[in-house]
């Protein structure tokens, strides 16, 4: 019986380590005191070796039941590893229904993990480094109730 359960728990331990293949960079940042501020700007640096193949960008949110709005605006700046900036863009991410208000994000209790698209099948100029910034673009500062801001680049799958 010591063996099996020695035999179960080495292998839930390596099973929980097995990471998604598809998963090239992944990286979440925790906001302070769960108050994201305007000149709070988390950075991503990754890097990308192959650029014939596309990739799906996410941007990986944590926030709390309390958060006061159903939506969440972010600006993101995409630039290359010379600082040479490829793209800027505003981005609107729902993190609640609308019309209802229920939570469109994994959760437990009162914390939920909302993951959104924020580039579908991109193909990446050349392969390097690129680093991209993120700032909250929303009316209130702080904006309260945002525990992490991340994000996940992954190869495509079309």
């Amino acid at each position: 019986m010591r063996h099996y359960c020695l035999y179960v728990a080495l292998l839930l331990g390596v099973t929980a380590c097995e990471q998604d293949p598809s998963v090239v960079y992944k990286e979440n940042v925790d906001i302070e005191g769960g108050k994201w501020y305007v000149k709070n700007t988390p950075s991503f640096r990754f890097t990308i070796t192959n650029a014939a193949v596309p990739y799906d960008l996410y941007y990986t949110v944590r926030n709390g039941l309390a958060y006061p709005y159903y939506n969440l605006y972010l600006t993101r700046y995409l630039t290359d590893e010379k600082g040479h900036e490829i793209e800027s863009r505003l981005d609107e991410l729902l993190l609640m229904d609308p019309k209802t208000g229920q939570p469109r994000g994994k959760g437990l209790g009162d914390l939920y993990d909302n993951k959104v698209v924020l580039k579908r099948a991109y193909r990446f100029p050349k392969p390097g480094t690129y680093i991209l910034r993120i700032k909250q673009y929303m009316r209130q500062d702080p904006l309260p109730d945002l525990v992490s801001v991340g994000i996940s680049v992954e190869k495509s799958s079309q």
